[in-house]
């Protein structure tokens, strides 16, 4: 027989087909194999089979070895693969590497084997014993503790009865040794009770419009607290009870732990979490579980969109809006296109929720007619959505408060911790302060590889870099000029915390960014804290904006509200209609009313005032008529061609021969651009590489169009060259 293999090589040399021969029974599309590949051994996977061969036999090489007993990948898996490579502009072989965990595949993890130890069957206990020497004490006793038939852990009796003992008792088959596999399973700790819930008349409406409909895709809008996860748990529970499986996504690693408790609560161990802040053997048993069948419920972040499910029947995607969805770096994929394509293929059913849908989806729902469009209105009790006080932080400052709270903030988080409930304070800036500036000639304390100011971290006592990682001494005098008189300018989520320390001594705060849950569980066990009102106030960055339920939580208090409003961005009005209205969500969601405290310098803005007043569709139909009339997505594609390089001077070079070579295309097709640009990246150097740009708005969805940019740019690829397809991306720094 003969398979044909993709090579785990991510080079666009060698992104085709090779051929290789082989006699196991047990090689079957989509198995791992090992191959020889030049003078190298190499990973590979089987992407099809056939009993002929257009070449000399005699020249095929045979298949080194077979990996695994289960083939990794299905052949939905396999058609999904080609797929993403096909629109995501990447090799087979990076498309690939998405469906498999990364330790798998460089062979750095392996099944887990716990030994146990039994008595032999119809062994006579008391013959054994006798035949031992008297001296033998250890192996008699372990006899004896084996006595009533029950296995036992080798590591438990080895530290009990010795290590010897026990391989003697075993030598003279007294007993017999066994290997059972152990599953690592992620957050033990969960506490997976849960309450049945019965149903409102609109999530039965909503459950029941999912499961009738013809559409593939539904999109649940609902607002912060209208119940959209209960659904989603009966769609579940719907789909399993058909023997079919699910995958259920969720913005941020931050929120995988409260969605598997509420899973395992109602399905045991057919739920299994996939997402990178596990550790490798754990990511590796829960990708097995997935792929035998043990699991057949996939939650996690973007890249569980991937899960190696067979007999699909229910994709979700909940806060759907979210940009963690796209991918920024290669294969840059959109997890949402992604499921569409998956859902189409399987026959199932994708369900997308939010309480502010993405402008391109609500599109799709009411203007296009492509969604099935679900609304939950209110909240699940009843209660009312927080009420929201707007502070112009311009006139505190003209009132010399220079805090980063404004008067009504502090009255109201005093009024709040008085009457024993909790506060949320959202800033979305880490660290203490974004910037370190001289006073006395204006030097802003850059980063050497990158083209962007430091943030000082007060904890560490350093400058970091938000954007390579890179870490440097906090200064004592200015580097350009050498005057002392230093002051840092912006506040991030460090120093609010200890401003409140200052104002609120008795209260138990927690910080909840990036700096704060570096290792695995540092996520839960800070929710799990606050939940458990171990703290009075939590401090956070937009990681704390999505999906939590706090039911003492009853104010919100927004700083800076304003802050992604002003980037240059076409986006950037949607995105801080959806944060604010997502961070204000979190308050009042029980018994008690909620109340949002919001500090801005542009209270008038339009954009703000909808937030204001929840009123999303206003917000939608402004914005839309916009994209509509300046040519923006959905109504064009935005395709960057990025260029970086170590030297200057080869990236610029670069960057002009494939600006040619597209201005031709350019100049045959100007209907179908909006605009063709060539210039520096706004972040002109990061990690060292100098960036230049191609900037094109082109007519949305031509396929053909967007090949031909491709192949262009991508023949100007070198060893020292990295070049980029970008479209639509979430972020073009």
């Amino acid at each position: 027989m003969f398979a044909d293999v993709i090579v785990d090589i991510n080079n666009v040399e060698v992104d085709k087909v090779f051929e290789y021969s082989f006699s196991d029974c047990k090689i079957n599309l989509g198995s791992r194999v090992v191959v020889p590949f030049g003078k190298k051994f190499i990973e590979g996977i089987v992407i099809g089979i056939k009993d002929t061969t257009n070449y000399d036999v005699e020249k095929i090489k045979p298949i080194h070895s077979l990996l695994e007993q289960t083939p990794a990948l299905t052949k939905e898996t396999l058609q999904l693969m080609e797929y993403v490579a096909k629109t995501c502009y990447v090799t087979r072989a990076s498309a690939l590497r998405l469906f498999l965990p990364s330790e798998m595949r460089k062979g750095k993890v392996k099944e887990q084997f716990n030994r146990y130890v039994q008595l032999a069957p119809n062994l006579d206990i008391e013959l054994a014993k006798s035949s031992l020497r008297k001296t033998a004490i250890k192996q008699k006793e372990l006899i004896d503790f084996l006595g009533d038939g029950q296995k036992r852990l080798f590591s438990m009796l080895a530290e009990k009865f010795g290590n010897s003992a026990v391989n003697a008792v075993i030598e003279k088959n007294f007993a017999v040794l066994t290997k059972e596999k152990y599953f690592r399973s992620p957050y033990k700790t969960l506490d997976n009770q849960t309450n049945s819930v019965e149903l409102t008349e609109k999530q039965k409406l909503a459950v029941q419009s999912i499961k009738n409909t013809d559409k593939t895709v539904n999109l649940i809008f609902g607002v912060t607290g209208s119940g959209k996860t209960e659904v989603y748990l009966n769609l579940i529970n719907h789909v399993i009870s058909q023997g079919k499986t699910a995958i259920m996504l969720v913005p941020e690693i931050a929120l995988t732990p409260q969605m598997l408790k509420q899973l395992r609560a109602r399905f045991s161990d057919d739920a299994a979490i996939l997402h990178s802040g596990l550790s490798a053997g754990e990511r590796f048993d829960e990708w097995w579980r997935l792929r035998n069948g043990q699991a057949r419920i996939a939650i996690g972040a973007r890249s569980a969109i991937f899960a190696p499910l067979e007999n699909l029947g229910l994709i979700i995607i909940d806060e759907e809006h979210d940009g963690s969805y796209t991918s920024e770096s290669a294969p840059r994929y959109n997890t949402i296109d992604v499921a569409k394509y998956r859902a189409e293929n399987c026959g199932a059913k994708l369900v997308l929720g939010s309480a502010t849908p993405s402008v391109e989806s609500y599109k799709n729902a009411t203007i296009d007619g492509n969604y099935n469009l679900i609304e939950l209105p209110d909240r699940i009790n009843k209660r009312p959505l927080p009420t929201v006080d707007v502070v112009d932080m311009r006139k505190e400052v003209m009132r010399g408060n220079n805090s980063p709270f404004s008067s009504v903030l502090k009255d109201e988080i005093g009024d709040c911790l008085s009457k024993g409930n909790q506060a949320i304070i959202f800033l979305n800036q880490r660290g203490y302060s974004k910037t370190v500036i001289c006073t006395e000639c204006g030097h802003v304390q850059k980063c050497t590889d990158c083209d962007v100011s430091l943030t000082y971290h007060k904890e560490e006592n350093a400058l970091l870099c938000h954007y390579c990682g890179a870490k440097y001494k906090m200064i004592e005098a200015c580097t350009e000029c050498g005057s002392p008189f230093i002051r840092h300018g912006g506040t991030g989520t460090e120093r609010v915390v200890i401003e409140l320390k200052k104002l609120f001594p008795q209260a138990r705060i927690l910080r909840m960014d990036r700096d704060t849950t570096q290792n695995k569980e540092g996520h839960f066990n800070i929710l799990n804290k606050f939940t458990n009102r171990e703290a009075d106030i939590l401090v956070g960055t937009q990681m704390i904006a999505k999906g939590h339920d706090f039911p003492f939580v009853t104010l919100v208090g927004i700083l800076d509200a304003d802050m992604s409003l002003h980037f240059s961005d076409f986006r950037s009005g949607e995105r801080t209609f959806q944060l604010l209205t997502q961070v204000a969500g979190r308050s009042g969601r029980a018994k008690e009313s909620g109340k949002v405290v919001l500090q801005t310098y542009s209270p008038e803005n339009l954009v703000l005032r909808q937030a204001i007043r929840y009123d999303y569709k206003g917000f939608f139909n402004q914005e839309i008529s916009i994209r509509k009339a300046t040519g923006f997505p959905p109504y064009a594609d935005i395709v960057r061609v990025l260029v970086s390089s170590e030297d200057d001077e080869g990236a610029l070079n670069a960057t002009k021969a494939i600006y040619n070579e597209l201005n031709l295309i350019y100049l045959e097709n100007r209907q179908k651009f909006k605009f063709f640009g060539c210039m520096k990246a706004p972040l002109k150097r990061l990690q060292n590489k100098f960036r230049y740009q191609i900037l094109m708005r082109i007519d949305a969805n031509d396929r053909k169009l967007l090949d031909t940019i491709f192949v262009i740019s991508d023949k100007y690829k070198s060893r020292n060259l990295l070049i980029s397809m970008e479209i639509n991306s979430n972020n073009l720094t």
